[in-house]
């Protein structure tokens, strides 16, 4: 079965965030004067094959905590959903 993620990796709390300071800096001068902090991240989204909803989720947590997330500055949640729909030709 076809199953798609969507990952959220940030920064823990108390890691500095440069980009997400460049980022505040830069709505800042564009007169965007009320934006307090921004934090970064990354959203990933995957497409695999797993055969039910204990085994994606088991492929998840080993994807975050294997490449996806460095576990000792950031944190990985996930959204996991059955994909129901055949993939695009153009997309494959």
């Amino acid at each position: 079965m076809r199953w798609l993620a969507e990952v959220h990796v940030r920064l823990r709390p108390g890691i500095a965030d440069p980009e997400g300071q460049t980022i505040a800096g830069g709505l800042r001068s564009l007169g965007f004067d009320s934006v307090g902090e921004v934090r970064a991240g990354k959203l990933l989204r995957l497409s695999f094959e797993a055969a039910d909803r204990e085994a994606a989720e088991g492929a998840v947590s080993s994807m975050c905590r294997q490449l996806l997330a460095n576990p000792v500055m950031e944190t990985a949640d996930w959204e996991l959903r059955a994909d129901e729909e055949p993939p695009d030709e153009e997309e494959a």
